[in-house]
């Protein structure tokens, strides 16, 4: 009899959020979760930054403006805390459809001001937080609201279908993540994407559908590409006058989503503007034959030429080291006093090491 390898049932949420409402976005995803597992979706997909909405003013205001100054002040009164309120909301909501959910946030660290990270955050089907990636390069406006995540946060995520893995965006066709994703296994792999692209280049859907079938070209991985889309609510608070609305509002600039098998077939779509949810079926069994022909992180390569290095570490901007206080009060005591005390050579390369953490190798 052998192995068996299930045939698993996704779906990718195509939606807009309600922009900068980090509750109401939160309650439209906890329903959205809720069809999908009734749908009989045992793996969900979100678009990029759903809670709560992406900040795309940045391909139409100023950076520095008023407008997008107010936007991005905005972003961070309603951004996510994990673990948090929002994040318990979805678990719940996760159990009840028993269905793991991947969905974009964009995440605040807890009791601070200002940085942000766009994030996924991975839900199991017993409603248990398995973990999260937060987008390792933050693309154009992203990096004027967005610190970029570090390798703790970059790997596939185990479960009873095997690997599974994500990644944000652009970072879709970032090579070296792709071939650590793929080293690591991943059976399906989550594609969270924006509602439109910088009014300057290709179609968001051009894109998507591109990256997804060249994914699971690389890996033979199954792609669940999950795209924003847009609805009045978003352009009337946008504000961008005539010409952005009308972009806007061009069925070819946003949507898009898709699904593709582990052959690099499209299983699903591509969807059109509007908001819905995209089921397919993913055949793991599938993958067996296409490894057996490529296996990019096995037979198919070479080690001897090729290396990749994953730095799991997240690197620290603050430490405090403990000192002996009492010596630093009384140096005269004795001699050994003055030896704890750190001279100004070597306090000064204790400052650079710290300011050059992130050459770490």
């Amino acid at each position: 009899m052998g192995d068996q390898y299930p045939v698993v049932k996704v779906a990718a949420v195509q939606a807009a959020s309600v922009f900068l409402d980090r509750e109401a976005s939160t309650e439209k995803a906890r329903k959205l979760i809720l069809e999908a597992g009734a749908g009989g979706a045992q793996i969900i997909a979100f678009p990029e930054s759903f809670i709560p909405g992406h900040p795309l003013w940045y391909h139409h205001h100023p950076a520095t403006g008023v407008v997008a100054n107010k936007f991005a002040v905005e972003l961070f009164k309603n951004s996510v805390e994990v673990p948090g309120p929002e994040i318990e909301v979805l678990s719940g909501a996760a159990r009840e459809a028993n269905a793991y959910v991947v969905i974009g946030i964009c995440e605040k660290i807890p009791n601070t001001f200002g940085t942000m990270f766009n994030s996924q955050i991975w839900i199991g089907p017993n409603g248990e937080l398995i973990g999260k990636h937060q987008k390792l390069m933050p693309t154009v406006g992203e990096r004027l609201v967005h610190m970029g995540g570090f390798g703790d946060t970059f790997g596939a995520f185990q479960t009873e279908f095997g690997p599974v893995s994500g990644l944000i965006c652009g970072e879709n066709s970032n090579p070296l993540a792709v071939f650590g994703l793929t080293a690591e296994g991943s059976r399906i792999h989550v594609m969270s994407w924006p509602n439109h692209f910088p009014t300057s280049g290709d179609p968001l859907r051009n894109r998507v559908a591109v990256d997804s079938q060249a994914f699971a070209q690389m890996s033979k991985a199954c792609v669940i590409s999950a795209c924003g889309t847009m609805d009045d609510d978003t352009i009337r608070k946008l504000k961008v006058g005539p010409e952005g609305e009308k972009f806007l509002r061009d069925p070819n600039a946003c949507g898009g989503s898709l699904i593709v098998g582990s052959d690099s077939r499209v299983l699903a779509g591509p969807m059109g503007p509007e908001e819905g949810i995209l089921y397919a079926e993913c055949n793991l069994e599938v993958g067996i034959g296409m490894k057996l022909r490529h296996d990019f992180a096995g037979h198919y390569n070479r080690p001897d030429i090729f290396q990749l290095h994953v730095n799991r570490t997240a690197p620290k901007l603050y430490h405090v080291s403990e000192n002996d206080t009492g010596a630093r009060q009384d140096p005269g005591a004795d001699g050994s006093a003055t030896e704890d005390l750190v001279s100004s050579e070597e306090e000064g390369s204790t400052i650079a090491s710290i300011a050059h953490i992130g050459e770490k190798k």
